[in-house]
């Protein structure tokens, strides 16, 4: 087995740098060694992070597949319409995988991928962070502890926050299901999967409910301009692209969201992008169509139930769990835990031990390195059992997913398929 694990990267957009990032600060262990992006400024600014030569930076990943397997493991950081093909020309160069999530976005493509890397006998691992996190580690042993008894129901909350919908989703890479794909896919499959991974099943019925209410032409405020540079009433609105992005450009927060809007952080190049870019489009003159809230309920085998909303009108913020059990409750907001007691009537602080922010800023409350530490260690020492986020586990949460949009859209329960099957 290798005893640094070499790493190809394509996708030089903020996910693929990021999880390449984590190679630099362990050269003993990890080191990316090749590069495919389309995008100059990106392709180069990671070639010359991670040292590389020139023949070792391409805009294209067929390139990097017509050579054969020049690395131990690939990280494919595309698009996540685009996750196909890559995964079944490196599978069967005999590459292990990190596929950024979602893994595709269809069950055919999903079962494609999961029957293309168990044939070929690599690992994948798809980038599920949530299950990395100490927090998510600390949850799941109280719940398998037995501490609170049985679980009969849960409710969790994804506060997505104000401005990062208005960044992702309206203005953003993600604001069309026909572009990109729902908004459950993109950025809820998150959670479906990890209340699947803490609460050691997945759900048998689902049904949803969830539209875009508010980020429509019929709530722009009068005087309002197609453009917030132009607009007379930019200082009265909470989505203000002028306000948002200049204060981040000001402050020196150069990572995510910024890192997306502008590739040189100079307040010449943050106009450019808010003139012509679309970031610095009216949140109510945009041509998004994903919703900005909806609910999912899932019923398990056991009986039990749970709940999960997603809204875009929160504060920036952790997700927020209850968990209620036969013997106690447990209350989770990302950073510690608060365990009740029925038989004591005594509540327990528990703390993980994670100051970071749960968002992809603050790298997912440690998932980001957490999800690389495993997989790496997976690579080297030739075990898939080290990944929390494999094929089947990764399928598994996806038909969930898949389940409760057509519920939503068809207004049905829906059963969820077996995993197993079609494979």
């Amino acid at each position: 087995m290798p005893s640094v694990v070499t790493l190809a990267v394509v996708g030089a957009g903020d996910r693929g740098t990021v999880h390449a990032r984590w190679a630099l600060g362990r050269p003993r262990r990890a080191r990316v060694v090749a590069v495919a992006e389309p995008r100059t400024v990106r392709r180069d600014r990671l070639a010359a992070e991670h040292a590389l030569g020139a023949g070792a930076a391409v805009d294209d990943w067929r390139v990097l597949a017509a050579r054969g397997r020049i690395a131990d493991a690939v990280l494919i950081c595309t698009l996540d319409r685009d996750h196909l093909e890559p995964v079944l020309a490196f599978a069967a160069l005999g590459y292990h995988i990190m596929l950024e999530k979602p893994m595709a976005l269809t069950e055919d493509e999903c079962r494609r991928i999961v029957a293309a890397v168990e044939a070929a006998g690599v690992i994948l691992s798809v980038g599920h962070v949530l299950r990395y996190t100490p927090y998510t580690r600390a949850l799941k042993q109280v719940l398998d502890s037995g501490q609170i008894g049985d679980v009969v129901s849960v409710q969790h909350l994804e506060p997505v926050g104000f401005w990062h919908q208005a960044h992702s989703f309206v203005r953003g890479n993600w604001r069309r299901e026909d572009e990109a794909t729902s908004m459950l896919m993109a950025k809820s499959c998150h959670d479906l999967d990890w209340l699947q991974y803490v609460l050691g099943r997945p759900p048998v019925r689902v049904s949803s409910f969830g539209r875009l209410s508010h980020f429509r032409a019929e709530n722009r405020p009068p005087g309002a301009a197609d453009r917030c540079l132009d607009c007379a009433v930019e200082s009265t609105c909470p989505y203000s692209a002028t306000r948002d992005y200049g204060d981040r450009l000001a402050g020196g927060r150069h990572g995510w969201p910024l890192s997306v809007v502008v590739d040189e952080f100079t307040p010449r190049a943050l106009e450019t992008a808010l003139r012509e870019g679309p970031y610095g489009r009216c949140v109510y003159a945009c041509d998004n169509d994903v919703v900005d809230h909806q609910v999912v309920a899932m019923e398990f085998a056991s009986g039990a139930t749970a709940t999960f909303t997603m809204t875009a009108f929160t504060e920036q913020a952790d997700r927020q769990t209850r968990v209620f059990g036969t013997r106690g409750e447990l209350r989770g907001d990302g950073r510690r835990l608060l365990l009740y007691d029925f038989l004591t009537r005594g509540a327990e602080l528990v703390e993980v031990g994670t100051d970071s922010s749960m968002d992809a800023a603050g790298g997912h409350g440690g998932g980001d390195a957490g999800l690389m530490d495993a997989f790496v260690r997976a690579v080297a020492a030739g075990d898939p059992g080290l990944v929390a986020s494999g094929p089947r586990e990764s399928l598994s949460s996806h038909l969930t997913v898949l389940a409760a949009e057509r519920a939503r859209h068809h207004r049905t329960v829906e059963h969820i398929g077996a995993p197993a099957s079609g494979t």
